[in-house]
């Protein structure tokens, strides 16, 4: 038991100790400057500072100082990668822009006979085109309809014409058989007489 305790009281020592060196290197510059000049004598008009304390406050202060310029190392070259990473990123986004760009230009846009025409050209092209051929079905439509009914009275005309020719043939045919007949009559006469 006086072992443990004894064990406890070394470690609370140390740690203790650990701590008071922690907290005096905690100190900033200002309060060791301080500390060193309160902690001085005085002599006339002269402050006397010990050798090892102007040492210690020198060491700390180059200690600082490096830890400074490392630190403001260490920043400028995450700033040197960050403008180079914006650079990049920059290059990135104005190709990208540029890409956007083109696409929604092919996007608005129709290619036509090698031609890129925007939508309101290309549907007023379109609906035209789809104009004119509608008016040339109505007029084709409309001529048709008209020859179709000229060739109608035509047919109409010509197969009058064939039932009177026909009738006329006919009318002929009888005719001709009748003066044949008469002539066979004629001539059957004459040879009896």
């Amino acid at each position: 038991m006086k072992r443990t305790i004894s064990c406890l009281l070394v470690s609370l020592c140390c740690f203790l100790s650990l701590t008071a060196q922690e907290a005096t290197n905690r100190n900033t510059l200002e309060d060791q400057f301080t500390d060193v000049i309160d902690g001085s004598n005085s002599y006339q008009e002269f402050k006397v500072i010990k050798k090892y304390e102007i040492n210690k406050l020198k060491q700390n202060v180059l200690d600082s100082v490096a830890a400074l310029e490392s630190q403001i190392d260490t920043l400028q070259s995450h700033i040197a990668s960050q403008d180079s990473k914006i650079s990049g990123l920059n290059q990135t986004l104005t190709s990208t822009n540029s890409d956007l760009a083109a696409s929604r230009e092919k996007e608005d846009g129709i290619h036509l006979f090698g031609m890129l025409l925007s939508k309101s050209t290309y549907n007023t092209i379109l609906w035209s085109v789809i104009g004119l051929l509608l008016l040339g079905l109505v007029v084709i439509m409309m001529r048709y309809r008209s020859s179709n009914a000229v060739t109608r009275d035509s047919r109409a005309k010509l197969a009058e014409l064939e039932s009177e020719f026909e009738g006329h043939r006919q009318r002929s045919l009888e005719r001709e058989q009748q003066l044949r007949r008469k002539l066979q009559d004629e001539l059957n006469k004459q040879k009896k007489a």
